[in-house]
């Protein structure tokens, strides 16, 4: 039995996307996950799954934080995004990151469902409106450190978008309301991930990803 995997904290939507599935696949199990915390858990937990079916848009992530989690933790899953967001660099960014393609949430469920079937058939789904942004496959060197970034928790990453910001640490203690001890604490650790040995390192490496796109990778979606 084919087995989908829904990640959408929208329960509408995730009844929507369900829809799909079975218009695509009748007969098929969708389970659906409200975070990416309960995705996980899922996935842990009952082996198998076919496709995961992804909003970038989580309360428990940040950007490309959950499509880059699921890619490095769960390799042999497809991920599809299907998001609200249509920016082109967007797009752009979710393909270069290793999605198996990107669905508008503004679909129709038969468009929806034959773009499940198109990525279930090994290819690539993108919508028709989007002119193609990625003329060049991402490097082995970015590709390491886009694993580097995904293995980053959500704290440590909070931290490093301050650093981006140019923040020194009493100033991101005083923001996330701990010690400096701890920010010193998260920094070495960040550093020790990013296989880097400054903050500028981090920065630079930051700007790299972005690069990709025109959003950071950790940065929410435009509205």
């Amino acid at each position: 039995m084919t087995k989908f995997l829904i990640i959408d904290d929208h329960p509408l939507f995730r009844e929507a996307l369900h829809s799909a599935v079975e218009l695509a696949y009748p007969g098929s199990d969708a389970v659906g996950a409200a975070s990416l915390e309960d995705a996980c858990r899922f996935l842990d937990a009952e082996p198998g799954f076919d496709l995961a079916l992804l909003d970038l848009s989580m309360p428990d992530v940040t950007g490309m934080e959950g499509l880059l989690h699921l890619r490095t933790h769960y390799p042999q899953l497809p991920v599809v995004v299907v998001s609200g967001v249509e920016d082109q660099a967007i797009i752009a960014q979710v393909m270069a990151y290793g999605a198996a393609g990107f669905i508008p949430k503004s679909s129709k469920k038969t468009v929806l469902a034959k773009a499940i079937q198109q990525v279930m058939s090994g290819a690539v789904y993108l919508p028709e409106s989007y002119e193609d942004g990625v003329e060049e496959p991402i490097d082995e060197e970015t590709s390491r450190m886009i694993e580097r970034m995904a293995s980053l928790t959500p704290q440590q990453i909070r931290v490093l978008n301050m650093i981006c910001d140019g923040l020194l640490n009493k100033q991101i203690a005083y923001e996330l309301q701990v010690g400096e001890t701890t920010v010193k604490a998260h920094v070495s650790e960040i550093l020790r991930k990013l296989a880097v040995s400054s903050r500028t390192q981090v920065v630079i490496e930051v700007k790299k990803l972005e690069a990709l796109g025109t959003a950071s990778p950790f940065a929410p979606p435009p509205d």
